[in-house]
């Protein structure tokens, strides 16, 4: 498949361009690639290596996103192409993020033949369950953009993006949020829902451990909210790292002034990864803390994530405290919000999109 021609570039002297799509704004020589490593200047034009070409595409519960409050116990189709424009040390899956497209194996797969195959998913699990007394889910009803860095392949999702909400799928951006404002505007009025990485309230850590910038990812968050875009966040722990109690404070402090006490908020638990093997997994009681503060500074729904010995992915009423959705790994074990969003027990509305 030919390389695409970008979006969000201009053009220097000698050759050289300029990207335009993240904050990085990488200068390039010709043949070289941005730190992304899939967007390449190719003869003064810069170019997507990996437009077309997913290098991950699997079936998964929309609550491995993780999103809880976003048509909970549906599936996504889960694609993914290589590239990332962060360099963190923790990387779960930088055998395709921080790898170059010419080193990981990928298919070639236009946008159509994305949303067709998602389509017929959904066709065949909905035909499949339409005798079956399980409601849990009627099959395929989203697509998701995860597990790389899939603002690294704008152009990619952009015209996926358009195309599924022609046949009436949903789209999922699972993201660090590190984009520029401009793009970012053009593509959020295409976009459902969002998980968005935010990896620490600190921006001298963000330099050190992800090689990235705070402001940006909080810029990302404000205009998501504004698009209507449904949103949920997720923190990882990391041990001696980002686990100091009083930035959890200043970060849940930023998020309900910014209007985001309804989004919910993932504490992740953080296991030994790539550059960080000499760390030790988050302990439970770091995450209880962490979720206690969360609470007190007023975000609303709060939950704990990769941590198998706590029952922190329930949802409950903030106003009442009933049990609403039971959930057991990513699978809901029972939910009893009904399409109108409402708590049974108390009427209180429970945000999302049930």
């Amino acid at each position: 498949m030919e390389k695409l021609l970008c979006e969000y570039y201009h053009i220097l002297t000698d050759g050289q361009v300029q990207c335009d799509l993240c904050p990085h704004t990488c200068i390039l020589h010709n043949g070289q690639h941005g730190i992304c490593g899939s967007r390449t200047n190719v003869d003064g034009e810069l170019r997507s290596e990996v437009y077309g070409r997913p290098c991950a595409l699997a079936v998964d519960p929309i609550e491995k996103k993780p999103l809880l409050h976003f048509l909970p116990g549906s599936e996504c189709l889960s694609l993914a192409c290589t590239g990332c424009n962060l360099r963190c040390k923790n990387c779960q899956n930088y055998d395709i993020s921080q790898a170059l497209p010419e080193d990981v194996k990928s298919a070639e797969m236009t946008p159509e033949d994305i949303v067709d195959y998602a389509i017929r998913f959904y066709s065949r699990n909905k035909a499949q369950r339409h005798h079956s007394t399980d409601t849990s889910y009627e099959g395929t009803l989203s697509i998701a953009y995860t597990y790389t860095e899939p603002l690294t392949y704008y152009e990619y999702i952009r015209d996926i993006a358009a195309l599924a909400h022609q046949h009436g799928l949903k789209n999922i951006l699972v993201s660090a949020g590190y984009i520029n404002q401009k793009p970012l505007s053009r593509l959020a009025p295409l976009l459902d829902a969002a998980n968005i990485d935010l990896k620490s309230f600190s921006n001298d850590i963000y330099r050190h451990i992800n090689g990235a910038t705070l402001q940006p990812v909080l810029d990302t968050l404000i205009t998501l909210k504004q698009n209507g875009v449904w949103l949920e966040i997720t923190n990882l722990l990391i041990p001696t790292v980002n686990d100091d109690m009083q930035m959890i404070r200043q970060m849940c402090r930023w998020l309900v002034e910014n209007r985001m006490a309804d989004c919910p908020l993932h504490f992740s638990r953080f296991f030994p990864m790539y550059r960080m093997r000499e760390l030790y997994p988050t302990p439970l009681t770091t995450l209880l803390h962490a979720r206690e503060i969360a609470k007190e500074e007023g975000m609303r729904y709060v939950y704990i994530g990769n941590a198998t010995d706590v029952r922190g992915e329930d949802t409950y009423c903030p106003n009442c405290g009933e049990l609403l959705v039971k959930r057991s790994g990513f699978h809901v074990v029972s939910n009893r919000i009904a399409n109108d969003g409402l708590c049974p027990k108390c009427g209180n509305i429970i945000a999302g999109k049930w």
